[in-house]
């Protein structure tokens, strides 16, 4: 059997085992294995880049064949560092890996017995996920068509693990609405409803914080109701003015902000940049025909909060307006029952 041949059946090997499952540990392990096994190596690990995430850039997931646990736990920080070559090169080969200067941890490496590293990146539509190491035992030279195919792995995976990223993602989104639908039903405590939202929407969108605020009685400051993610020391800062950026989400207008420090409309320029937010969203709150407030995203990093996150965003708020509308029902609903029973008590020389 051809080198070619031999690729092509552990793509499709793969490929199966990759459709019969939406775990992403499982998914990473199975691309691992695959490496090792067809390419004859020492060794491989997978990872992936938190590019989602409120922190720097680190290691999320991790799937490995071949390396001990003290190897793996000396870190992969290295990574971090390489990853903007990876995307431009395709791929990188580290011929010596115990002393090559792009490289960190030489002694670890080298009593681990690693000869060689062969990196590619875990794409999907040309977004880098993550990224692919092979590990040899004795110093290697690896062939194009090595490359090739380690490259193609790790860019199925890649796929494949996008899919599964997104099947959790609706389910999780699924959750989300099923919770609050529950607390709508069930508890007229629109504080805790709210709360409630917040803390679910931070981690929904993986975001430092999220925040609920309503107009006042005055109609020129909005007044927290809910939060999660944030300081008391900058809830605490001082009123919000219904104006700016504010103003045009109290107007029906869904507003993004990628840097807060260069936005004319950002109140508390400094106790932002003290609190560690960078980006925000303001998605107006509608009750009945109308705006009553804010709901506020926050993200500690520069963010450009996609149209399906705003569409979350949007579709909380307009629940979070609901569960007003049947609060105030209630209220309403309560004084003509009282008003009700007043007047049969007044006439009750009718029966």
């Amino acid at each position: 059997m051809s080198t070619k041949e031999v690729y092509f059946q552990a793509l499709s090997k793969l490929s199966r085992e990759l459709g019969a499952t939406d775990d992403e540990d499982q998914m990473l392990q199975r691309i691992v294995a695959t490496a090792v096994k067809t390419l004859k190596a020492k060794a491989a690990v997978i990872f992936l880049l938190e590019n989602d995430s409120e922190d720097s850039i680190h290691n999320r997931g991790i799937a490995q064949v071949g390396l001990s646990e003290k190897y793996i736990h000396a870190g992969t920080a290295h990574a971090v560092k390489i990853s903007p070559k990876l995307m431009e090169d395709g791929y990188m080969y580290f011929r010596d890996a115990t002393t090559d200067k792009r490289l960190t941890n030489h002694k670890a490496k080298k009593a681990e017995g690693i000869g060689s590293i062969l990196s590619v990146p875990v794409l999907d539509k040309g977004r880098m996920l993550g990224i692919l190491s092979l590990y040899t035992k004795d110093i290697r030279t690896f062939t194009k068509d090595e490359i090739d195919f380690l490259s193609i792995l790790a860019e199925q995976g890649g796929s494949a693990i996008e899919n599964a990223q997104l099947i959790r993602k609706l389910r999780s989104h699924s959750q989300i609405f099923l919770n609050l639908a529950a607390s709508i039903s069930e508890s007229l405590d629109v504080k805790a409803i709210f709360q409630a939202l917040t803390q679910d929407l931070v981690k929904a969108l993986n975001i430092k914080a999220a925040a609920v605020r309503l107009l006042d009685d005055d109609k020129r400051t909005v007044k927290l109701v809910a939060s999660f993610g944030l300081s008391e020391k900058y809830l605490n800062k001082g009123p919000i003015m219904a104006d700016k950026n504010i103003a045009q989400a109290l107007n029906g207008k869904t507003i993004t902000i990628k840097n807060v420090f260069k936005d004319q409309g950002i109140q508390y320029r400094k106790e932002k940049e003290d609190e560690g937010i960078v980006s925000m969203l303001y998605v107006p709150i509608k009750a009945k025909d109308d705006i009553i407030g804010v709901l506020n995203a926050y993200s500690s990093r520069p963010r450009d909060f996609t149209e399906d996150e705003i569409l979350l965003v949007t579709a909380l708020a307009y629940q979070g307006g609901l569960a007003i509308n049947n609060a105030c029902m209630y209220m309403v609903m309560q004084d003509d029952i009282k008003d009700l029973k007043e007047n049969i008590w007044g006439h009750k020389s009718w029966f």
